[in-house]
């Protein structure tokens, strides 16, 4: 029913301000909308992230946002890092710890936070 229908991420944070200058400066995404001061339309390859403002920013325990970044995740690491973005370390049953990657197996992936707590990651699939 859904299945050929693309899904849009949405993510609540507390001040649109500085979320903007995160997912444009930092990542570099490209605002294609925005609804006055609560809502900021972002494209991401052909997905849209909705960022909006809410009391309940900062309340997802769990991954909100994934990019498979193919072979580029090393790079694209390395740069994120460069700009400031502190990466998370878990403690995973069979995961390794390669500088920020968790390597398992042939699957590679490194989580990070936006400001308000938004769990992002990147992953080589």
């Amino acid at each position: 029913m859904l299945g050929n229908i693309n899904a849009v991420a949405n993510l609540a944070v507390k001040d649109l301000a500085v979320a903007r200058r995160f997912y444009e400066d930092t990542l570099g995404l490209a605002q294609v909308d925005a609804e006055g001061d609560e809502v900021v339309v972002y494209r991401s390859g052909n997905s849209r992230i909705n960022v909006y403002r809410s009391a309940f920013a900062g309340t997802n325990q769990a991954t909100a946002v994934t990019w498979s970044v193919g072979g580029d995740i090393e790079r694209l690491v390395a740069a994120l890092k460069a700009k400031g973005v502190r990466f998370e370390h878990y403690d995973m049953p069979g995961a390794k710890l390669e500088d920020d990657i968790h390597v398992m197996g042939d699957m590679k992936v490194a989580w990070f936070k936006d400001p308000d707590g938004n769990i992002l990651n990147l992953i080589n699939e």
